[in-house]
């Protein structure tokens, strides 16, 4: 059962592109070790050395849930997540193209429309993320979190700009 307030923390500049979190969700949710398959994709960008876990936001307001046809997307509250009644979707992936973070996806060998449901409030990307790109946190210390890493990314450019502006 999911905790009350928990989200999905991303935090890309951990992230090591080994893609481990698309492997184990796609096995969680489907038994087979098939990326395809994952609600969780990495991008990546070879010639910046970047890799960004994308997940579901489970919005508040989500654009897949207003722009769904068949009414097939809804919020369980209970669950603080955005789910699809499969026997609802006609799977027209209507919503796979509002999703503004590129979290729905469509599973060409099942023919459906796939995104995060946070494994039922125990996320398998977070328990096996060893260097904890993604994590599953109290949505209320996702501000805090995000402030002290900008504030430590800060400390570290004035520390080398003095370092550098004194060689000099």
């Amino acid at each position: 059962m999911a905790s009350a307030n928990k989200v999905l923390m991303i935090d890309y500049e951990k992230c090591t592109g080994c893609r481990l979190c698309e492997l184990v969700c796609a096995v969680k949710h489907d038994g087979i070790s098939n990326p395809v398959r994952s609600r969780i994709r990495v991008i990546k960008w070879e010639a910046e050395g970047v890799y960004v876990p994308m997940s579901c936001q489970q919005c508040q307001d989500a654009p897949c849930m207003t722009g769904c046809p068949a009414g097939a997307i809804s919020r369980n509250e209970s669950m603080e997540r955005v789910e699809v009644d499969y026997d609802l979707c006609i799977g027209c992936r209507t919503c796979v193209s509002v999703c503004p973070f590129g979290a729905m996806n469509f599973n060409p060998i099942d023919r459906k429309v796939i995104k995060c449901d946070l494994c039922d409030g125990d996320p398998q990307c977070v328990r096996f993320c060893d260097v904890k790109a993604v994590d599953f946190v109290d949505a209320d210390r996702v501000g805090q979190i995000k402030s002290r890493s900008a504030a430590r990314r800060v400390r570290t450019a004035d520390t080398r700009a003095t370092a550098i502006h004194s060689d000099s």
